[in-house]
């Protein structure tokens, strides 16, 4: 190879591949400090996009989520009260059995009859707050509440309700029933012995609603996190296997530097021979 101040082609190598070194030493660097072997759409376009998309539907997700836990709790909160109103159903029909008994007194029946007005006013008060962020399924004010299921808002899962209010299709006890006679104490009987049933279905049918809520729910929480899964699979960087390539390319680097510097000197050569 012929010496030349103008031109030094083993420099010019050299820093070549210097420049590819730092140029993979930098992408190595990236890749360790974001922990994603693909960070944007120029290290690899096509699976770039894919993991945004999936990224897109584990946001949705996440909303759908949201969602499903307001069902749960509005769900939740209205068997709890329905619970209660069983309870109390249950209690009323001892006090509506004694009040049949035409043997007792005056003051005994006014002590039945006021307990029972107690324990339907209690009733009338659990309807009215089994509310949660504003929604109620026992005081009759919505048909059904809808819900997102899926991550782009097609699908729902749906609550209805179940209406509980005194004089109503399923307790059909008024809220001014007495039983200061045996008459209407017997009228009383058997507007309880259906309400009591009626009530139990509802609230079987509420159970139902909060059980497939909840498997939902419990189903959509397990598609994010394979979501998750999937997106890392494309974009997580192996981060053993980076630091072994950090190193290999940091010797690199050094020994390219050497290089250059050594054909740098090449053409020093030429002074000696105008000595």
């Amino acid at each position: 190879m012929s010496l030349s101040v103008h031109t030094n082609d083993a420099a010019l190598i050299a820093l070549q591949n210097l420049n590819n070194t730092s140029s993979q030493l930098q992408d190595v660097q990236s890749r360790i400090s974001t922990g994603l072997t693909i960070n944007s759409a120029k290290d690899n376009a096509a699976v770039w996009a894919i993991a945004q998309g999936q990224r897109a539907d584990i946001g949705s997700l996440g909303a759908v989520k949201s969602s499903l836990d307001r069902a749960t709790s509005i769900s939740d909160v209205a068997a709890t009260a329905g619970a209660s109103i069983s309870d109390l159903l249950v209690q009323i029909k001892a006090n509506v059995v004694a009040a049949l008994d035409p043997s007792i007194d005056t003051a005994s029946r006014t002590a039945i009859d006021s307990a029972f007005k107690s324990e339907l006013t209690q009733i009338t008060q659990i309807v009215q707050n089994a509310t949660f962020d504003g929604a109620n399924l026992l005081d009759g004010s919505v048909g059904q509440i809808q819900f997102i299921a899926n991550a782009n808002a097609s699908g729902f899962i749906t609550l209805s309700s179940q209406n509980l209010s005194l004089g109503g299709s399923i307790i059909s006890i008024p809220p001014t029933a007495s039983l200061s006679t045996v008459t209407l104490a017997t009228a009383v009987l058997g507007q309880l012995t259906s309400s009591i049933s009626l009530t139990n279905e509802a609230l079987g049918n509420l159970g139902s609603q909060s059980k497939a809520i909840s498997n939902h729910n419990t189903f959509v929480q397990q598609l994010s996190d394979q979501l998750t899964a999937g997106v890392g699979n494309l974009v997580d960087a192996d981060l053993a296997k980076e630091s072994a390539r950090l190193q290999a390319l940091q010797v690199q680097q050094q020994l390219g530097t050497q290089a250059l510097s050594i054909a740098n000197q090449a053409p020093q050569v030429i002074l000696s021979l105008f000595k």
